[in-house]
């Protein structure tokens, strides 16, 4: 989660708390699930750090369990790589996922909210990176969340349809979640969908049987992420007449995502489905030594790096988009082409 404030750049974000070097990898920038920040405009920032708060003017948002160098003016990030929104049942560092699911991030909200009054009351330097109390009813609340409670549930020896049928209490698990956060004090929200997980290299190499759409995806797996994005679009419907003081985008990055795939040169691509860090097979994809590991090849350890131009490539790391991929998503999306209702990002804490 990520939280943007209204009057400089915040922003919050649900999947980067920072808290391990993967979390900081620039080309990592789909590691996000909740956040806010205080200005409109800026929110998008925070989630899937796509683009550039340069391009805003704005500098990134402060990680909320960053010790050293903290400045919450702008917003706070609460993300983490691998962040999931029911309590996940593998956990790293044995397992795939974060501890930090979606409810621990939203405890960590509601506890950011009082020790940032009591540091602010007692004024002095640290008081100036706090925000102010009016900043959180005029913050944008972002969040990019849900895939990883999929592959939790096809890497738990799950078939497609018994992860379908996970589907809506995953859902309901994500608006109860988003209740709580408008319940202290949040009214505008900018809600990603999931991408097209089918297309990833994670899913790829780990189940190649997998029938295989036009484009190389795997058909049966993306099926599952349109099931999810379509019961969270329906229950965002619902929770606006619920809610009908809140402002909530809810915002299609599948469509755009997956257009990557289906036309790669029109984009500047190559490999499409070929991780730009990683190693072996013919997605350069191994879950048993990602990129950044250490591996032995003919007795001699190496790093599993990157490649060499990234900027050519749509996949990083196997599971996240590169910087390149996602400045092409966030262009899209920021302009309202793919929102429900239609507005632009800058528009997002207004009511239509």
């Amino acid at each position: 989660m990520v939280l943007e404030y209204n009057s400089q750049k915040p922003f919050l974000s649900s999947s980067s708390n920072r808290v391990s070097p993967k979390l900081n990898d620039d080309n990592d920038s789909s590691v996000v699930s909740f956040g806010f920040a205080w200005r409109c405009r800026e929110a998008i920032i925070f989630q899937m750090r796509f683009m550039h708060a340069q391009s805003f003017g704005l500098p990134y948002l402060s990680p909320y369990l960053n010790s050293l160098g903290s400045n919450f003016t702008h917003g706070a990030n609460f993300a983490t790589a691998g962040s999931t929104i029911k309590i996940p049942n593998s956990i790293i560092p044995n397992g795939m996922f974060s501890p930090f699911s979606l409810q621990i991030q939203s405890i960590q909200f509601k506890d950011f909210i009082p020790k940032a009054k009591f540091i602010r009351d007692q004024g002095g330097v640290f008081a100036t990176l706090i925000p102010k109390e009016d900043y959180y009813s005029k913050a944008l609340y972002t969040f990019d969340i849900g895939q990883n409670d999929l592959t939790a549930g096809f890497f738990g020896n799950k078939t497609i349809q018994q992860v379908n049928t996970t589907v809506p209490d995953i859902v309901k698990s994500f608006i109860d979640n988003i209740k709580n956060i408008y319940n202290l004090g949040a009214r505008s929200f900018w809600i990603h969908n999931t991408g097209p997980i089918g297309c990833v290299p994670l899913i790829l190499a780990n189940f190649p049987s997998a029938i295989k759409d036009r484009y190389g995806c795997a058909k049966q797996y993306n099926e599952v992420s349109q099931y999810f994005n379509l019961k969270l679009k329906e229950a965002l419907a619902q929770l606006r007449k619920d809610l009908p003081l809140a402002a909530i985008t809810y915002v299609d990055i599948y469509s755009p995502k997956y257009s990557l795939f289906q036309n790669p040169k029109k984009y500047g691509f190559e490999l499409p489905l070929v991780a730009c860090c990683g190693n072996g097979g013919k997605y350069n994809y191994n879950i048993r030594a990602g990129c950044g590991a250490t591996i032995n090849i003919n007795g001699t350890n190496t790093v599993v790096g990157s490649c060499k131009k990234p900027s050519t490539r749509i996949i990083w790391d196997g599971t996240h988009y590169t910087e390149a991929a996602n400045k092409i998503v966030f262009d899209q999306i920021s302009n309202g082409a793919f929102t429900d209702p239609p507005i632009p990002l800058n528009r997002a804490c207004y009511k239509k």
